[in-house]
């Protein structure tokens, strides 16, 4: 019995010994697994700033803009008494006129004959009376009724005749022809044609900022660059100074824009020629200044963001002054050689 339970424990030790080294043989088949690569030391990249130093110099507030040469004189030819319809228009636009000159004719409608026919009735008339000085008082009465009446009916069929002729008013150019053919209809007041006098030129500027506006006086002085040649003119109305209108349109453009007059053209100018304008507003002289972007604000607070020793920021409250185009001045919070982060 003894015999037999060692052999089964000899037995079950074999089994055990042949699976284990079967789980080792398994073991050593598979592949080994890979050691994981550490990651790379990487080096923090260095922030680059655009920088500038501040300044001291002249700053400059100024108005520029493009300005158009117009007429100080025109005429705008309208019908004023009643419309009708187009028989024919005398000018195209760029022709010279001569004050007097019809411009646009209506049709007449037989008026042109009614006229005479009405002019040779006042001649008679005037004949009649004449004739009438030399018998009794009664018949020299009769005539110069008669005489009147013949006037007065020639004096309305003339106006009646001139209100269906628009003449120039003026010498000039036709800056400004409406696009009508014959038999089309036309209202009173509307604008068929504009003459400008070319002799006479200005500049008009539109400024859409009203308080840049109010900072420009009469009288100041204004750069004026056309064709490479410059020109100094001077400020002659501004929206304060403008005259009152009932034209609305007119009254409109008066609220923004500058007139400047110029005392020796630059050559080529004529009515539409474009020119750069410079009105300077305001100027200071020595004073710390950076560029506007480096200027930041955040819920009414004004700072600069200044590098120092080449890698240390601070923000820095400070104090604006005049702003010109590219420029701010820095009344008070940063001082000239400061090094100031550009937004």
């Amino acid at each position: 019995m003894d015999k037999l339970s060692r052999t089964i424990k000899q037995a079950a030790t074999l089994g055990i010994t042949i699976l284990l080294g079967g789980a080792l043989v398994g073991c050593s088949l598979l592949p080994k697994e890979e050691e994981a690569l550490k990651p790379p030391l990487v080096k923090p990249a260095q922030e680059n700033y655009s920088t500038v130093k501040a300044t001291k110099g002249q700053i400059v507030k100024a108005i520029t803009g493009s300005g158009a040469f117009e007429s100080v004189h025109t005429d705008v030819a309208q019908f004023t008494g009643e419309g009708g319809r187009i028989e024919k228009i005398l000018v195209k636009a760029g022709d010279q006129v001569k004050k007097g000159d019809v411009l646009v004719q209506l049709i007449l409608d037989g008026l042109d004959l009614k006229l005479k026919e009405q002019e040779l009735a006042l001649e008679r008339a005037k004949y009649a009376y004449r004739q009438a000085r030399d018998g009794d008082e009664q018949l020299l009465k009769i005539a110069g009724l008669q005489l009147e009446i013949e006037q007065t009916k020639y004096d309305r069929l003339n106006k009646q005749f001139n209100s269906k002729q628009l003449v120039a008013d003026i010498d000039g150019e036709a800056i400004f022809v409406e696009s009508l053919k014959e038999g089309d209809y036309i209202e009173a007041y509307q604008t068929l044609v504009v003459v400008a006098d070319p002799t006479q030129l200005r500049i008009a500027i539109r400024v859409s900022d009203a308080q840049t506006l109010k900072e420009v006086e009469v009288g100041a002085s204004a750069t004026i660059t056309l064709n490479k040649e410059e020109v100094i003119g001077k400020v002659v109305q501004t929206p304060s100074s403008s005259p009152e209108t009932l034209n609305k349109d007119l009254a409109e453009k008066y609220a923004t824009t500058l007139y400047i007059t110029v005392p020796s053209l630059p050559k080529g100018t004529e009515i539409g020629s474009i020119a750069d304008v410079k009105i300077i507003t305001q100027q200071r002289d020595n004073v710390v200044k950076i560029p506007r972007s480096g200027l930041r604000t955040y819920l009414g607070r004004n700072f600069v963001r200044v590098l120092e020793d080449g890698k240390s920021l601070r923000e820095v409250d400070v104090e604006p002054g005049l702003a010109g185009s590219t420029e701010v001045e820095i009344v008070k919070g940063l001082e000239e050689g400061q090094t100031v982060v550009l937004q």
